[in-house]
């Protein structure tokens, strides 16, 4: 291992919950150690759209989903890992990568493969509440695990999960002025910000077209409605977009969020301090209201059941914090009580500090 400059691979696609812990690593990374960072992406994530947009160096391989369930797609598994992890060693040699990082989804486990067959160091991060398939692979593998909560079913160290440095930092107004103008908002009434996460929610958008003559009474609203839903009609305090990209704004322009309760989205929130009602995503081993639970138990969100979500209970809620500043407060510090520390700087100096002693051993 030569001493040429700091080159990291990151791996995580797919979803926002994904990409954005593997970019926050990663920007940390060529900020605090100028390091070249090279992001992993299929056709069939979001990374397309999220990565190059953050000035990241973007290089596609073949997805490769784990059936979970006998079928012909289990018995073509061997031959498309086999594909991707050879295409993934070959963008390892051309930037020269010295270590992988690898959040999961479908350019994880041939990341970690790849990373195993070259020698490389790699770390494998479980953002969510349940280990996934390629993570725990990864770590089986030898990857050095890691875990944004205790008792993911995954052997790693818990270290919380690593958050953009500018989210919920806006100590001059910049961002909440920047989100002000974007979306036409004003400082009249307090912003509710809804997501979906990144591709929306059907539940969520109807419990706000039923809520909306009643919410817009009281507060304005920022609705991202997600890029494959129909667009709702944008009127006078509500601001429909199918997607946000500047999302320290949206979080600095608002005073309360209602969203479903992914880790990626849980951590930034929470990091920010902002009081939010979290709807978790019904589907799946409910790992999404455990992401949410702790900062729930400590009285910074509120946590509706998908299934119990209405127009009715979504004002209810919404008004009983927009209404009483005293609760917002409350809500705010114990959010900030409850958040991690930098987890991005650690986890980026702990890969810096690794290669380098690696390359020291080298040398020697």
């Amino acid at each position: 291992m030569n001493k040429a400059k700091l080159s990291v691979v990151i791996a995580g696609g797919g979803t926002a919950g994904h990409i954005e812990p593997a970019l926050a690593v990663g920007e940390a990374l060529k900020t605090e150690h100028g390091a070249r960072i090279t992001a992993l992406g299929t056709k069939k994530g979001l990374e397309g759209e999220i990565i190059p947009a953050r000035g990241v160096d973007l290089r596609m391989i073949d997805p490769v989903p784990i059936p979970r369930k006998p079928s012909m797609d289990m018995a073509k598994l061997p031959y498309r890992l086999s594909k991707a992890v050879l295409q993934t060693r070959a963008v390892l040699k051309n930037v020269n990568a010295q270590a992988v990082f690898g959040t999961g989804g479908y350019v994880a486990a041939p990341a970690y493969l790849a990373a195993k067959s070259m020698g490389l160091p790699f770390y494998v991060l479980e953002t969510n509440a349940l280990a996934g398939m390629a993570n725990k692979l990864g770590v089986k593998l030898g990857g050095v695990g890691l875990n944004a909560t205790p008792n993911s079913g995954m052997a790693g160290e818990v270290v919380g999960i690593p958050v953009r440095s500018e989210l919920g930092q806006d100590p001059d107004g910049e961002a909440a002025a920047r989100g002000r103008e974007q979306w036409g908002l004003d400082d009249s009434k307090p912003v509710l910000l809804v997501t979906g996460g990144s591709q929306g929610a059907a539940s969520i958008n109807a419990a706000v077209a039923e809520a909306l003559p009643g919410l817009l009474e009281h507060v304005q609203v920022l609705h991202a409605y997600g890029p494959r839903n129909e667009a709702p009609q944008a009127e006078e305090g509500y601001v429909p977009v199918p997607y946000i990209d500047d999302m320290a704004a949206a979080i600095a322009v608002a005073d309360l969020t209602v969203c479903r309760s992914g880790a990626m989205t849980v951590a930034e929130i929470t990091a920010a301090g902002l009081p939010a009602i979290y709807v978790p995503l019904p589907h799946g081993n409910g790992e999404q209201a455990l992401n949410s639970q702790p900062v729930v138990d400590a009285g910074g969100a509120v946590m509706i059941p998908d299934a119990e979500l209405d127009g009715q209970r979504l004002t209810e809620e919404v008004m009983q914090i927009a209404r009483d500043p005293h609760k917002r407060e409350e809500m705010v510090a114990a959010a900030e009580s409850s958040g991690a520390g930098d987890v991005s700087k650690m986890l980026a100096d702990r890969i810096a500090a690794h290669v380098r002693k690696e390359q020291e051993k080298d040398s020697n």
